[in-house]
């Protein structure tokens, strides 16, 4: 871990009101583990034993409900924490942790979460800022499946997507990482005939580009219109 610079983690949230002295201490304890695509990570219900830091890729955070569907509940996008049950008073991992390409990150045994709250100041306070992230960003899915058209949700699923792993290519803006139409699916709580069917009338109508694995959004603000965000 020595070969990490400290400076590079100085500006994200668990490390920002940190001295550079105290990151190296934390990076110290820290094994660097790198993961494969469609790896889990941890599994929802397993006991929490260790808590990470994605340096690259992206993790999806998926449920499973009591019939036994999955849905995709969050992303989790390079230099967040994750699996951080002890935050919120987990002694089980509330949801199962699946890359969704390739991965690098760090991990901590979870018995060092008590000790970096009480020994480095502003390392709870800062982690307990992402967990609220979380919380609004959880409400605001329910809000979606409660109240919006199909439609709407799917627009703004991707939407967010391109909020968090957006990168501008020529003709758009492509989602930055593997994206399915099963994977939309399993975001908005609808059937794969419906995203697909919506995908290929977008296409048509010139407001995304869907190929295998890949979405390009090309009309960003029509697709704002669909979400029902512009009104």
């Amino acid at each position: 871990m020595h070969k990490l610079d400290e400076s590079l983690l100085a500006s994200l949230p668990p490390f920002r009101r940190l001295s550079r002295p105290q990151i190296r201490e934390i990076l110290d304890a820290a094994t660097a583990l790198r993961f494969d695509p469609g790896v889990a990570v941890f599994s929802e219900g397993l006991p929490v034993e260790r808590f990470f830091l994605l340096l690259d890729g992206h993790i999806r955070v998926i449920r499973t409900t009591p019939g036994g569907d999955q849905i995709i509940a969050l992303h989790i996008a390079p230099g967040q924490l994750f699996g951080i049950g002890a935050a919120i008073g987990r002694t089980t991992y509330p949801a199962t942790a699946m890359t969704a390409d390739d991965c690098v990150a760090l991990a901590w045994p979870n018995r060092h979460w008590a000790e970096f709250v009480q020994k480095y100041d502003g390392f709870a306070t800062e982690t307990y800022k992402v967990v609220g992230e979380r919380v609004g960003e959880m409400n605001n899915r329910i809000v979606e499946m409660a109240t919006q058209a199909v439609e709407q949700r799917i627009a703004c699923a991707i939407l967010r997507l391109v909020t968090q792993a957006g990168r501008k290519v020529d003709g758009g803006i492509e989602i930055g990482m593997p994206i399915t139409r099963q994977n939309l699916s399993d975001m908005t709580g609808t059937t794969l005939h419906t995203v697909s069917r919506l995908l290929s009338g977008w296409e048509r109508d010139g407001i995304v580009l869907s190929e295998r694995r890949k979405i390009t959004v090309t009309a960003p603000h029509r697709l704002v219109m669909l979400s029902g965000a512009a009104g």
